[in-house]
C-alpha cells in the first residue's frame, strides 16, 4: 500500500479490512470480485470503462508537483534516447509518453522492474512511482528530471488524478453507499489538526520517511475529489486514454 493512501485508510473504522497491495494489483481484486473498492491507477479505469464506476470526492491527486511519480536520469530529458518504464504503472507510464509526445520527443520505452540502479543502467532515463520514487529522489536528487504532476499541470492547467476509488458496477448499492460514507469520514478527520499528527507519525513509523518528509508529501498529494479534479479526470481519459465519455461517478 503506497503512502498515499494513508490520509483515508490509516482512521478507517475496523468493520473494513484493507487489502495491501500495488495499485495495479488491486485492479485484478477488483474485477474479480475480491474487493468492493479498491484504489486503482487512472488508466486502468479507462481500460475497464464498461465494468466499473467511480466513487465521488475521493482519489489520489496533485495539484503541480506530486513527488512519488518522477523521470530519474543523469542527462535532460531532451537528451534521453530510451527511457525504462516500471511494470508496476500504468497511468504513470501513459502520461509520461503523452508529455513526450508534447515536446516532441520519442525516446524507445523499454519496461523493466522498478528498480533505479538496474534500470539506469540500461537506460538513459527512469519512471518510478510511489515511494520508491520519493526514496530515490531523497538519496538522488540530481537526478529527478521530471515531476509528471507538476509536468501535467504546467501542460493543462489541470489537477493531475493518478488514482480513483472504483468499484464494479454490478456492487451493491447499500454496501457502496457505506464504504464511501466511511472513506469520506476518514478523510474529513484527517482535516483535524491531532489526527493528522497520528496519521503522519504512523506513516513515519510504517514506511520509515522522515515525518517531516511524509508532512510535506501530504501537502503534495490530495485525497479529496473537487470539479477541479474531475476536469482533470475526464481531461486524461479523453486526451491520453481516448475514453470518449466522461467518468461515471455513483451518485448517492
Amino acid at each position: 500500500m503506497f503512502l498515499n493512501c494513508d490520509p483515508i485508510f490509516d482512521g478507517l473504522d475496523n468493520d473494513w479490512t484493507i487489502l495491501p497491495a500495488p495499485p495495479a494489483w488491486l485492479t485484478g481484486h477488483l474485477l474479480r470480485r475480491d474487493c468492493l473498492v479498491a484504489s486503482i491507477p487512472l488508466a486502468d479505469y479507462a481500460k475497464h470503462f464498461e465494468e466499473l464506476v467511480l466513487l465521488p470526492e475521493i482519489g489520489i491527486s496533485s495539484h503541480g508537483s506530486v513527488g512519488s511519480v518522477l523521470l530519474f536520469g543523469a542527462r535532460p530529458v531532451e537528451e534521453m534516447r530510451d527511457i525504462a518504464l516500471p511494470t508496476d504503472s500504468a497511468t504513470s507510464n501513459r502520461l509520461l509518453q503523452y508529455l513526450l509526445e508534447k515536446r516532441g520527443l520519442s525516446p524507445r520505452a523499454i519496461e523493466m522492474g522498478p528498480d533505479l540502479p538496474q534500470m539506469l543502467k540500461r537506460c538513459d532515463g527512469a519512471l518510478l512511482i510511489g515511494d520508491r520514487a520519493l526514496w530515490e529522489a531523497e538519496k538522488n536528487p540530481q537526478l529527478v528530471r521530471m515531476d509528471l504532476g507538476q509536468a501535467w499541470y504546467d501542460e493543462t492547467g489541470l489537477p493531475m488524478v493518478f488514482g480513483v476509488f472504483a468499484a464494479r458496477k454490478d456492487s451493491p448499492e447499500q454496501c457502496l453507499a457505506d464504504a464511501h460514507n466511511d472513506l469520506v469520514k476518514s478523510l474529513e478527520r484527517f482535516s483535524d489538526e491531532g489526527c493528522r499528527e497520528i496519521v503522519i507519525a504512523n506513516s513515519s513509523i510504517r514506511t520509515g520517511f522522515s515525518v517531516a518528509r511524509v508532512e510535506r508529501y501530504f501537502t503534495e498529494v490530495s485525497n479529496k475529489m473537487e470539479k477541479m479534479e474531475v476536469e482533470g479526470l475526464n481531461k486524461f481519459l479523453g486526451e491520453v486514454c481516448g475514453v470518449d465519455e466522461v467518468a461515471n461517478f455513483v451518485d448517492f
